[in-house]
């Protein structure tokens, strides 16, 4: 689960199953560390019933990857290693929970990538059932669909959260948009604690101060609710390992938008952690008006 970012060039592409319980090699301690990966939440519709799919990006030295899983069952993943020369373009057909037929189409030949694991642009992923586009990424939109030769998309599928694995020496910046066609902001987190009494933790939202904690030794965890374009968004901080001698643990960090009037005060899930928010997300099928979750694990490269 954390893999590290980078860009690649002439390599090529490996597809594999992938068995979901491969998935939980995040209990694996610490740092498996130098890497770095991103997780999105989707939900879609197939032939009618409300799934979740989840795609995470990742890198590491022996390669890149892109797995998809769709309701925690076996689904497939593809990889880039520099000494392979396969194709960087290809579909696979997957039966799901044994009746389901899906087909993934990729091609990532001409991605372009930043400092992230995923790509920037020059790319697809296209899942598709019964010639139905459940959900596309990237923006090379009509070439997906003339080579999967589908319909549009029958059914919104909803951006639900996104899990980031972060490694950096003073400074965590990352992208994310908060509302759906909304423009994509800037973050940066910098917390200061070498040599300092009262160490400070800051965030930025394109370049502007949204949030800084002083006195952080008693305030190492909370939250607080910011204006972004307009859009409440609640921000939530665990900086625990940080200050208090675990070297290899992670901070971490929340962005949540506002949520439904249809979950009260009175409802367990507003008062989640990070962590457990993203397993109740995938546990409750949600629904579009929860609203958006960015969950940031920030890790330390002394």
């Amino acid at each position: 689960m954390k893999d590290f970012p980078s860009c690649f060039g002439e390599n090529g592409v490996q597809v594999a199953d992938f068995s979901s319980s491969s998935s939980s090699s995040s209990s694996s301690g610490g740092r498996q560390t130098a890497q770095n990966s991103v997780t999105c939440l989707y939900q879609s519709l197939i032939h009618g019933r409300p799934c979740l799919i989840t795609v995470t990006w990742s890198k590491s030295l022996m390669g890149q990857s892109m797995t998809m899983v769709i309701d925690d069952a076996t689904f497939c993943k593809v990889e880039v290693k520099p000494w392979l020369f396969a194709k960087r373009k290809g579909c696979r057909a997957i039966d799901i929970n044994g009746c389901d037929k899906v087909e993934v189409y990729w091609d990532l030949f001409s991605a372009r990538y930043g400092s992230g694991p995923e790509p920037l642009d020059g790319y697809y992923i296209a899942l598709v059932v019964d010639r139905e586009m459940v959900l596309l990424l990237g923006d090379l939109r009509k070439e997906a669909f003339r080579k999967t030769n589908s319909s549009s998309l029958g059914s919104s599928s909803v951006f639900l959260a996104k899990r980031e694995h972060i490694l950096s020496r003073s400074v965590y910046c990352t992208k994310a948009r908060f509302r759906e066609n909304g423009r994509i902001h800037d973050i940066a987190i910098e917390c200061e604690t070498a040599g300092l009494v009262e160490p400070r933790l800051s965030v930025r939202i394109d370049e502007k101060m949204v949030l800084q904690v002083k006195r952080l030794a008693w305030k190492f965890r909370g939250n607080q609710t910011v204006l972004v374009d307009g859009l409440p968004v609640e921000i939530f901080w665990d900086v625990h390992n940080w200050l208090f001698g675990h070297v290899i643990g992670s901070a971490v960090f929340m962005f949540r938008t506002a949520m439904s009037v249809e979950l009260s005060s009175n409802d367990s899930f507003s008062d989640l952690s990070p962590v457990s928010r993203w397993q109740t997300l995938k546990e409750r099928k949600p629904q579009a008006s929860l609203g958006f979750s960015l969950i940031l694990y920030a890790w330390k490269n002394e």
